[in-house]
């Protein structure tokens, strides 16, 4: 006798669990994102006087702060609903395809949030640095921003993937 061989996977099942890694990426970049921002501060001597600069002074990178924060937020709602539908295969959100709006929608929102808040970081970075250059410590601060602001669009770009998830599904299950 010859044992059944295991059946595959389901393609739901698959595109569930591919989302799944896709938040867990964009979880990982904005809570980097968020670390190098956040502790980004400079003294610059500006004519005998010191200044401590921190990104809470620069108003794109507060902007920047707020994508990244609402951003981590939704991710971290939709890993727990995608690791409960993943585990127990019933979705949190039981109402009619509720569930399927709710990341359909969020995904797209969300995205456009994380998007311009990386377009933020990098035009203001852009600006200002020139004006201090010659600094190295100006210099520092900086290309944290950039990176920072790098992060945030990784943590787009994954999103943005998500969203294609959840813009196939929709169709299927409506």
């Amino acid at each position: 006798m010859t044992s059944p061989s295991p059946s595959p996977p389901s393609m739901s099942m698959v595109s569930r669990t591919a989302n799944l890694i896709l938040r867990i990426l964009t979880f990982v970049f904005l809570i980097i994102s968020l670390i190098i921002l956040t502790t980004n501060t400079v003294t610059l001597v500006v004519n005998l006087v010191e200044l401590k600069v921190q990104f809470k002074d620069i108003y794109s990178y507060r902007y920047m702060l707020a994508t990244i924060v609402i951003g981590f937020a939704y991710t971290l709602l939709q890993i727990a609903f995608t690791l409960y539908n993943v585990i127990t295969g019933n979705k949190v959100l039981n109402i009619g395809d509720a569930s399927l709006l709710f990341g359909f929608y969020g995904d797209k929102v969300i995205s456009y949030m994380l998007a311009t808040g990386a377009a933020a970081g990098f035009a203001s970075t852009k600006d200002l640095k020139p004006l201090f250059s010659g600094s190295g410590s100006a210099d520092e601060f900086f290309n944290k921003g950039y990176a920072s602001a790098s992060l945030l669009l990784f943590a787009f770009i994954f999103t943005a993937i998500s969203s294609v998830f959840s813009s196939y599904a929709l169709p299927n299950k409506i």
